[in-house]
Protein backbone atom coordinates (compact mmCIF):
# COMPACT_ATOMS: atom_id res chain seq x y z
CA UNK A 1 0.00 0.00 0.00
CA UNK A 2 3.01 2.31 -0.01
CA UNK A 3 4.85 1.44 -3.23
CA UNK A 4 4.67 4.18 -5.90
CA UNK A 5 1.12 4.60 -7.12
CA UNK A 6 0.98 3.92 -10.87
CA UNK A 7 -2.74 3.57 -11.62
CA UNK A 8 -5.80 4.55 -9.65
CA UNK A 9 -9.57 4.43 -10.13
CA UNK A 10 -11.60 7.47 -9.08
CA UNK A 11 -15.31 8.23 -9.47
CA UNK A 12 -16.28 11.82 -10.31
CA UNK A 13 -19.21 13.27 -8.34
CA UNK A 14 -22.59 13.26 -10.08
CA UNK A 15 -24.38 16.60 -9.57
CA UNK A 16 -27.81 14.93 -9.45
CA UNK A 17 -26.72 12.78 -6.48
CA UNK A 18 -25.86 15.77 -4.29
CA UNK A 19 -29.53 16.30 -3.42
CA UNK A 20 -29.55 12.97 -1.55
CA UNK A 21 -26.97 14.09 0.98
CA UNK A 22 -29.29 13.69 3.98
CA UNK A 23 -30.28 10.14 3.09
CA UNK A 24 -26.61 9.16 2.96
CA UNK A 25 -25.68 10.86 6.22
CA UNK A 26 -23.56 13.70 4.85
CA UNK A 27 -22.94 16.58 7.23
CA UNK A 28 -24.14 19.24 4.79
CA UNK A 29 -25.29 19.59 1.20
CA UNK A 30 -22.36 19.61 -1.25
CA UNK A 31 -22.24 22.33 -3.87
CA UNK A 32 -22.47 20.49 -7.23
CA UNK A 33 -20.09 22.88 -9.00
CA UNK A 34 -17.55 23.22 -6.20
CA UNK A 35 -17.35 19.48 -5.56
CA UNK A 36 -16.68 18.90 -9.25
CA UNK A 37 -13.85 21.45 -9.22
CA UNK A 38 -12.30 19.86 -6.14
CA UNK A 39 -12.42 16.43 -7.75
CA UNK A 40 -10.79 17.68 -10.94
CA UNK A 41 -8.01 19.27 -8.88
CA UNK A 42 -7.53 15.99 -6.99
CA UNK A 43 -7.17 14.12 -10.28
CA UNK A 44 -4.59 16.62 -11.49
CA UNK A 45 -2.61 16.17 -8.29
CA UNK A 46 -2.65 12.37 -8.66
CA UNK A 47 -1.49 12.64 -12.27
CA UNK A 48 1.30 15.05 -11.32
CA UNK A 49 2.44 12.46 -8.77
CA UNK A 50 2.86 9.91 -11.58
CA UNK A 51 -0.42 7.99 -11.43
CA UNK A 52 -2.57 7.09 -14.43
CA UNK A 53 -6.05 8.22 -13.34
CA UNK A 54 -8.94 6.02 -14.49
CA UNK A 55 -12.31 7.77 -14.37
CA UNK A 56 -15.14 5.46 -13.36
CA UNK A 57 -18.34 6.99 -14.68
CA UNK A 58 -20.79 4.09 -14.65
CA UNK A 59 -23.99 5.63 -13.23
CA UNK A 60 -24.93 4.77 -9.64
CA UNK A 61 -28.09 6.83 -9.51
CA UNK A 62 -28.77 9.09 -6.55
CA UNK A 63 -25.76 7.97 -4.53
CA UNK A 64 -23.36 10.73 -3.42
CA UNK A 65 -21.18 8.13 -1.62
CA UNK A 66 -20.20 6.62 -4.98
CA UNK A 67 -17.28 9.08 -5.13
CA UNK A 68 -15.64 7.09 -2.31
CA UNK A 69 -14.10 4.53 -4.64
CA UNK A 70 -12.09 2.65 -2.02
CA UNK A 71 -15.04 0.83 -0.42
CA UNK A 72 -16.78 -1.33 -3.08
CA UNK A 73 -13.73 -3.39 -4.11
CA UNK A 74 -10.37 -4.74 -2.98
CA UNK A 75 -7.45 -5.36 -5.33
CA UNK A 76 -5.24 -8.40 -4.73
CA UNK A 77 -2.59 -10.16 -6.84
CA UNK A 78 -5.29 -12.42 -8.32
CA UNK A 79 -7.45 -9.48 -9.39
CA UNK A 80 -10.29 -7.50 -7.88
CA UNK A 81 -12.64 -8.71 -5.17
CA UNK A 82 -16.07 -7.12 -5.43
CA UNK A 83 -17.20 -6.39 -1.90
CA UNK A 84 -20.69 -6.05 -0.43
CA UNK A 85 -21.06 -2.73 1.41
CA UNK A 86 -22.62 -2.80 4.84
CA UNK A 87 -24.33 0.51 4.03
CA UNK A 88 -27.44 -0.53 2.13
CA UNK A 89 -27.50 2.52 -0.12
CA UNK A 90 -24.12 1.56 -1.56
CA UNK A 91 -24.99 -1.99 -2.66
CA UNK A 92 -25.15 -0.96 -6.33
CA UNK A 93 -21.54 0.23 -6.43
CA UNK A 94 -19.66 -3.10 -6.75
CA UNK A 95 -21.23 -3.92 -10.13
CA UNK A 96 -20.30 -0.46 -11.39
CA UNK A 97 -16.75 -1.16 -10.20
CA UNK A 98 -16.79 -4.50 -12.02
CA UNK A 99 -17.35 -2.80 -15.37
CA UNK A 100 -14.77 -0.12 -14.68
CA UNK A 101 -12.08 -2.44 -13.36
CA UNK A 102 -12.49 -4.92 -16.20
CA UNK A 103 -12.29 -2.07 -18.71
CA UNK A 104 -9.03 -1.03 -17.00
CA UNK A 105 -7.64 -4.56 -17.43
CA UNK A 106 -8.22 -5.77 -13.87
CA UNK A 107 -9.92 -9.20 -13.77
CA UNK A 108 -12.67 -9.94 -11.25
CA UNK A 109 -11.35 -12.69 -8.99
CA UNK A 110 -14.24 -13.03 -6.52
CA UNK A 111 -17.50 -11.53 -5.31
CA UNK A 112 -18.89 -11.19 -1.80
CA UNK A 113 -22.67 -11.17 -1.60
CA UNK A 114 -25.68 -12.34 0.37
CA UNK A 115 -25.54 -11.65 4.09
CA UNK A 116 -21.77 -11.24 4.08
CA UNK A 117 -20.77 -7.58 4.16
CA UNK A 118 -17.36 -5.99 3.73
CA UNK A 119 -16.17 -2.51 2.83
CA UNK A 120 -12.75 -1.55 1.51
CA UNK A 121 -12.24 1.03 4.24
CA UNK A 122 -12.06 -1.84 6.74
CA UNK A 123 -9.20 -3.53 4.86
CA UNK A 124 -5.50 -2.72 4.95
CA UNK A 125 -2.61 -4.63 3.37
CA UNK A 126 0.18 -4.73 5.94
CA UNK A 127 2.35 -6.54 3.40
CA UNK A 128 1.83 -8.74 0.34
CA UNK A 129 0.57 -11.68 2.42
CA UNK A 130 -1.10 -9.96 5.39
CA UNK A 131 -4.52 -8.32 5.20
CA UNK A 132 -5.86 -6.52 8.25
CA UNK A 133 -9.67 -6.34 8.50
CA UNK A 134 -11.77 -4.29 10.89
CA UNK A 135 -14.94 -5.91 12.25
CA UNK A 136 -17.44 -3.12 12.74
CA UNK A 137 -20.88 -2.02 11.61
CA UNK A 138 -19.98 -2.15 7.88
CA UNK A 139 -17.95 -5.39 7.76
CA UNK A 140 -19.41 -8.43 9.52
CA UNK A 141 -18.11 -11.87 10.51
CA UNK A 142 -19.43 -13.51 7.36
CA UNK A 143 -17.72 -10.86 5.25
CA UNK A 144 -14.38 -11.52 6.93
CA UNK A 145 -14.79 -15.27 6.39
CA UNK A 146 -15.61 -14.60 2.72
CA UNK A 147 -12.39 -12.61 2.42
CA UNK A 148 -10.44 -15.53 3.91
CA UNK A 149 -12.04 -17.93 1.43
CA UNK A 150 -11.28 -15.62 -1.50
CA UNK A 151 -7.66 -15.12 -0.41
CA UNK A 152 -6.47 -18.59 0.70
CA UNK A 153 -2.78 -17.67 0.52
CA UNK A 154 -3.23 -14.50 2.60
CA UNK A 155 -3.19 -14.20 6.38
CA UNK A 156 -6.43 -12.30 7.07
CA UNK A 157 -6.26 -10.84 10.59
CA UNK A 158 -9.43 -9.51 12.21
CA UNK A 159 -9.64 -6.62 14.67
CA UNK A 160 -12.78 -5.43 16.44
CA UNK A 161 -13.53 -1.75 15.89
CA UNK A 162 -14.88 0.53 18.62
CA UNK A 163 -18.54 1.56 18.77
CA UNK A 164 -17.69 5.26 19.11
CA UNK A 165 -20.89 6.99 17.85
CA UNK A 166 -22.63 3.89 16.59
CA UNK A 167 -23.82 2.48 13.29
CA UNK A 168 -25.11 5.77 11.93
CA UNK A 169 -21.60 7.24 11.56
CA UNK A 170 -18.98 5.41 9.57
CA UNK A 171 -15.87 4.26 11.41
CA UNK A 172 -13.60 2.17 9.22
CA UNK A 173 -10.31 0.59 10.19
CA UNK A 174 -8.68 3.12 7.89
CA UNK A 175 -10.26 5.93 9.87
CA UNK A 176 -7.66 4.98 12.49
CA UNK A 177 -4.53 4.02 10.53
CA UNK A 178 -2.87 4.69 7.18
CA UNK A 179 0.45 3.13 6.08
CA UNK A 180 3.18 5.50 4.92
CA UNK A 181 6.04 3.04 4.35
CA UNK A 182 6.84 -0.55 5.22
CA UNK A 183 8.03 0.64 8.63
CA UNK A 184 5.82 3.69 9.24
CA UNK A 185 2.12 4.43 9.72
CA UNK A 186 0.01 7.37 10.87
CA UNK A 187 -2.53 6.38 13.54
CA UNK A 188 -5.08 7.64 16.00
CA UNK A 189 -3.76 5.64 18.91
CA UNK A 190 -6.61 6.04 21.47
CA UNK A 191 -9.04 4.03 19.30
CA UNK A 192 -6.58 1.54 17.81
CA UNK A 193 -7.20 -2.06 18.94
CA UNK A 194 -4.59 -3.24 21.44
CA UNK A 195 -3.76 -6.35 19.40
CA UNK A 196 -3.12 -4.15 16.38
CA UNK A 197 -0.81 -1.86 18.35
CA UNK A 198 1.10 -4.96 19.47
CA UNK A 199 1.26 -6.34 15.92
CA UNK A 200 2.65 -3.08 14.56
CA UNK A 201 5.29 -3.05 17.30
CA UNK A 202 6.21 -6.67 16.55
CA UNK A 203 6.64 -5.78 12.86
CA UNK A 204 8.88 -2.82 13.71
CA UNK A 205 6.42 -0.26 12.34
CA UNK A 206 6.88 3.19 13.85
CA UNK A 207 3.81 5.32 14.51
CA UNK A 208 3.05 8.97 13.82
CA UNK A 209 0.28 9.83 16.27
CA UNK A 210 -2.65 12.05 15.32
CA UNK A 211 -3.55 14.48 18.15
CA UNK A 212 -7.04 14.34 19.64
CA UNK A 213 -8.06 17.65 18.08
CA UNK A 214 -7.40 16.43 14.52
CA UNK A 215 -8.96 12.97 14.56
CA UNK A 216 -12.42 14.26 13.59
CA UNK A 217 -10.94 16.10 10.60
CA UNK A 218 -9.55 12.86 9.12
CA UNK A 219 -5.88 13.41 9.90
CA UNK A 220 -5.37 9.63 10.08
CA UNK A 221 -6.83 9.14 6.59
CA UNK A 222 -3.77 9.60 4.36
CA UNK A 223 -2.96 8.12 0.95
CA UNK A 224 0.61 7.00 0.30
CA UNK A 225 1.66 8.10 -3.21
CA UNK A 226 5.06 6.48 -2.68
CA UNK A 227 7.12 5.49 0.37
CA UNK A 228 7.00 8.49 2.73
CA UNK A 229 5.12 10.63 0.22
CA UNK A 230 1.61 11.28 1.48
CA UNK A 231 -1.55 12.92 0.15
CA UNK A 232 -3.58 14.46 2.95
CA UNK A 233 -6.66 16.64 3.35
CA UNK A 234 -5.74 20.29 3.71
CA UNK A 235 -5.58 21.40 7.33
CA UNK A 236 -4.52 19.33 10.36
CA UNK A 237 -1.29 21.30 10.91
CA UNK A 238 -0.12 19.36 13.96
CA UNK A 239 -0.32 16.03 12.19
CA UNK A 240 1.40 17.47 9.14
CA UNK A 241 4.25 18.75 11.29
CA UNK A 242 4.64 15.33 12.90
CA UNK A 243 4.64 13.62 9.51
CA UNK A 244 7.28 15.95 8.17
CA UNK A 245 9.40 15.41 11.28
CA UNK A 246 9.21 11.67 10.51
CA UNK A 247 10.61 12.33 7.02
CA UNK A 248 7.31 12.26 5.14
CA UNK A 249 6.68 14.62 2.23
CA UNK A 250 3.09 15.84 2.57
CA UNK A 251 0.97 16.98 -0.37
CA UNK A 252 -2.46 18.41 0.38
CA UNK A 253 -5.71 18.84 -1.52
CA UNK A 254 -8.76 21.01 -0.87
CA UNK A 255 -11.72 18.86 0.16
CA UNK A 256 -14.32 21.06 1.84
CA UNK A 257 -16.99 19.56 -0.44
CA UNK A 258 -15.43 16.21 -1.35
CA UNK A 259 -14.21 15.16 2.06
CA UNK A 260 -15.44 17.20 5.00
CA UNK A 261 -19.15 17.05 4.16
CA UNK A 262 -19.18 13.32 3.43
CA UNK A 263 -16.46 12.18 5.86
CA UNK A 264 -14.23 10.64 3.19
CA UNK A 265 -10.53 11.43 2.97
CA UNK A 266 -7.96 10.81 0.23
CA UNK A 267 -7.88 7.06 0.78
CA UNK A 268 -11.67 6.89 0.50
CA UNK A 269 -11.68 8.84 -2.76
CA UNK A 270 -9.30 6.46 -4.55
CA UNK A 271 -9.09 2.79 -5.45
CA UNK A 272 -5.41 2.05 -6.22
CA UNK A 273 -5.18 -0.66 -8.87
CA UNK A 274 -1.45 -0.73 -9.59
CA UNK A 275 1.61 0.01 -7.50
CA UNK A 276 5.17 -0.84 -8.44
CA UNK A 277 8.73 0.00 -7.53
Amino acid sequence: MTAPLRRVLVRPPQPSACANWRAYGWRAEPDPVAIGREHEALCELLEAAGADVVLGETPVEGNPDAIYAYDPSLVAESGALLLNPGKAGRRGEPEAHARELEAAGVPIAARIDGGATAEGGDTLWLDERTLLVGRGYRTNDAGIEALRNALPEVDVIRFDLPHLRGAAEVLHLMSLISPLDRDLAVVYLPLLPVRLVELLADRGIALVEVPDGEFETMAANVLALAPRVALALEGNPQTRKRLEQAGVEVLVYSGDELSRKGDGGPTCLTRPILRSA
